[in-house]
């Protein structure tokens, strides 16, 4: 059985012809078009490739169909999270804690979804295949896949969120924070949130833009997505001059929508509190044309990734025993104002529509597998 080959993909562009790998971000500034996967823990890995051409949309109806045929996802009620209902909503509880301490003002709080893929094939567990059903099912404007097998890299996100943009020497940023199933639902505590995220962000990006550049072009604007609505701000400022894509990581990384702040002060409560690594999920996911100074990183939100047996599988976490697992992350922002068992259903929310896109629905619900049974399935 043949590995299937390396290719990367973001919204209409196709990457072939893989050139070069590396983990030094430098490599962003020499020359050619790159594919980009960073971890949240710190991996990053940068993928030249030699043939980048426009191609149709993977989420077209042809396109999704023929994609049904390459991937076999897990039951529905296969599902288990790295944190059940008790014990995220006693993490919650405990960052209020911190809240009140002085410590933070807002952390995100994550767990990781894990489901055995029934056939961990490269023909029947294709991330490809993954990727093309959710542009069709749950679509994305940050929506893309990388597929390195010899890497132990196999991501496909939906995610809604811009971590960077760049053109030339101007960078954007575009957190979001509030989610809820209508406008209507946002709460003070989503825009008070968004608005703290802003300021980080700001900060960020001050520590490598030009003094005074840095600008807010858009505040808590409303942004539809399947199933939710979310609270997107945007965030720009021009680049110092000898600035480029090394610096820009090293002051922003990991998104500071997906840490919290003090940004600092968060890590370490997220180290604290989360059992299971979060990998590329709230890490970056894109690509890199250092011929043209141009580039786009998605936040890793909304985001399948698979660990596979072996020393050529599991680029994050624990080995696998044995086949293939298919791994989805879902969290929350925590402030004083956070409810533990609204957080706990935001959780759900976010990922019960993709979760659905995923699980191969040819397969019976496991009788007894519920969003609340002992193993914190969804």
């Amino acid at each position: 059985m043949h590995a299937p080959s390396p290719f990367a993909r973001f919204g209409a562009l196709l990457a072939t012809d893989l050139r070069d790998v590396t983990s030094d971000p430098s490599a962003l500034e020499s020359a050619g078009w790159w594919a980009v996967v960073a971890d949240f823990e710190g991996r990053l890995l940068c993928a030249r490739f030699g043939d980048v051409r426009r191609t149709p949309a993977p989420g077209a109806p042809r396109g999704a169909a023929t994609a049904a045929s390459r991937w076999h996802g897990p039951a529905p009620g296969a599902w288990t999270s790295s944190a059940d209902r008790a014990a995220y909503t006693a993490g919650v509880r405990r960052i209020r804690e911190h809240i009140a301490a002085g410590e933070v003002y807002q952390a995100n709080l994550c767990r990781v979804l894990s489901a055995p893929l029934p056939d961990p094939s490269p023909e029947t567990s294709d991330i490809a295949g993954l990727s093309a059903l959710l542009a069709s099912g749950n679509p994305a404007p940050y929506a893309g896949a990388v597929r390195l097998p010899a890497h132990g890299v196999e991501v496909a996100t939906a995610s809604p969120e811009l971590f960077l943009r760049r053109g030339g020497s101007t960078v954007t940023s575009g957190p979001i924070k509030g989610t809820a199933r209508t406008a209507e639902e946002m709460l003070e505590k989503d825009h008070a949130e968004n608005v703290m995220i802003v300021d980080l962000v700001r900060n960020d990006l001050g520590r490598v833009c030009a003094p005074g550049s840095v600008t807010v072009p858009g505040l808590c604007e409303v942004e539809q997505h399947p199933g939710l609505v979310h609270l997107v701000s945007t965030v720009r400022g021009e680049l110092a001059a000898g600035a480029g894509w090394p610096d820009l990581l090293r002051h922003t990384f990991p998104p500071g929508s997906v840490t919290g702040a003090p940004k600092l002060s968060a890590l370490k409560i997220i180290a604290e509190l989360e059992t299971a690594p979060r990998g590329p999920y709230c890490g970056g996911i894109g690509w890199v044309d250092a011929d043209r100074g141009t580039g786009e990183l998605a936040v890793g939100i909304r985001t399948f990734w698979i660990e596979r047996a072996g020393p050529a599988g599991g680029a994050t976490g624990p080995r696998t025993c044995g086949g293939a697992v298919l791994r989805f992350g879902t969290g929350a922002g925590i402030t004083w104002g956070s409810d533990p068992e609204k957080e706990w259903a935001e959780t759900e929310l976010k990922a019960s529509g993709l979760l659905k896109v995923a699980s191969d629905v040819r397969h019976p619900e496991v009788p007894g597998s519920t969003a609340t049974n002992g193993r914190g399935a969804l």
